[in-house]
């Protein structure tokens, strides 16, 4: 079988001109060519298409069904082609073209805007999807994504490059009216025998997380509420309904919620999790490095100034890794 002949894209371009003047004359002279070049070129692309593109008994030249399909679909052709070049300079430079982002949601909730606004400097198109982790981790393996802010690092994962940005303790929320202390897994024990816990989502990352925490320490609590978001936890502990287990960043993305419940700050044995920056091996590593900074240092500074605003001991439940450690790999 021949191949097809593939496609003249200066061709392209002189049809597309010839079909926006409406004129071969006025076409040629914008392209710095003879109108005689333009005629060949237009027979050029009839010819191996096999269809008329021109009605050429009207003046000015109108286009032929066949004509203005392929006008349509040229012109973006085109585009792609003119936009061509600077994305390979762009990636000889270290920066993707086109960057797709996965943030778990508690931190794109209070750390998002900060990072997206500083990520639209690292690439011409950004594409950011928020979500629950395990969708991110397989979006990432899958190729859907460039990089994800996880709280799962995938360990058992080889080609994983992934940095720790942050870790966070686990707290107790309760209602204003229960003024117990809550600090020991006695206290939790009490505290499930008067009130129902609400959970997050057992599907998430993070309610698996409190359920390990849980049963390490072991607290069996009945399972009779569960809600997907943090401003929802903290919505139902605000209207008396029952207690939770959350972070210092989830607490922050529930917004006012967060100031109308009582905040407990568990002694040791305590629990919590850590938050990841995960890309694949060896893709744009210069671009991870980037991503590393800007992640690290929103959380270093404008995370824990908002934090403090909801009570002056929640920043020290966060503990910011060194921006220095080294990369691990699964390679």
């Amino acid at each position: 079988m021949v191949a097809a002949k593939p496609l003249d894209m200066q061709a392209l371009q002189v049809f597309v001109a010839t079909a926006e003047e409406r004129n071969m004359s006025n076409a040629a002279k914008r392209l710095g060519l003879t109108q005689s070049a333009v005629s060949q070129s237009i027979r050029q692309l009839e010819e191996q298409f096999g269809v008329v593109l021109f009605n050429r008994e009207r003046r000015p030249l109108s286009l032929t069904p066949a004509g203005l399909a392929l006008r349509n679909r040229g012109v973006l052709l085109l585009d792609d082609m003119s936009r061509l070049k600077a994305h390979v300079i762009d990636a000889s430079r270290g920066i993707k073209p086109d960057v797709r982002v996965g943030l778990v949601d508690s931190f794109a909730g209070t750390c998002g805007p900060a990072f997206i606004k500083a990520m639209l400097l690292q690439s011409t198109t950004l594409s950011v999807r928020t979500g629950l982790t395990p969708y991110h981790s397989e979006a990432l393996v899958g190729r859907d994504l460039d990089i994800v802010v996880s709280t799962d690092p995938l360990a058992d994962l080889d080609g994983i490059d992934r940095r720790r940005l942050l870790s966070e303790q686990f707290l107790v929320i309760t209602p204003k009216a229960y003024t117990n202390k809550v600090r020991t897994p006695a206290d939790l024990r009490e505290l499930s025998e008067a009130q129902p816990i609400i959970r997050f989502n057992r599907q998430s990352h993070i309610g698996a997380q409190i359920e390990r925490f849980l049963r390490r320490i072991d607290v069996r609590v009945p399972h009779r509420l569960e809600v997907d978001t943090a401003d929802t936890l903290a919505s139902m502990v605000a209207g008396e309904i029952g207690w939770a287990i959350t972070t210092p960043m989830c607490l922050l993305q529930a917004g006012e919620y967060a100031k109308q419940v009582r905040l407990n700050f568990l002694g040791a044995p305590g629990g919590g999790r850590s938050m990841y920056l995960l890309a694949r091996h060896d893709e744009y590593s210069h671009l991870f490095d980037e991503v590393y900074a800007i992640a690290h240092s929103i959380a270093s500074t404008s995370l824990r100034r908002r934090l403090a605003t909801i009570h002056g001991d929640l920043p020290k439940l966060v503990e910011i890794d060194k921006e220095t450690q080294d990369e691990s790999s699964g390679a």
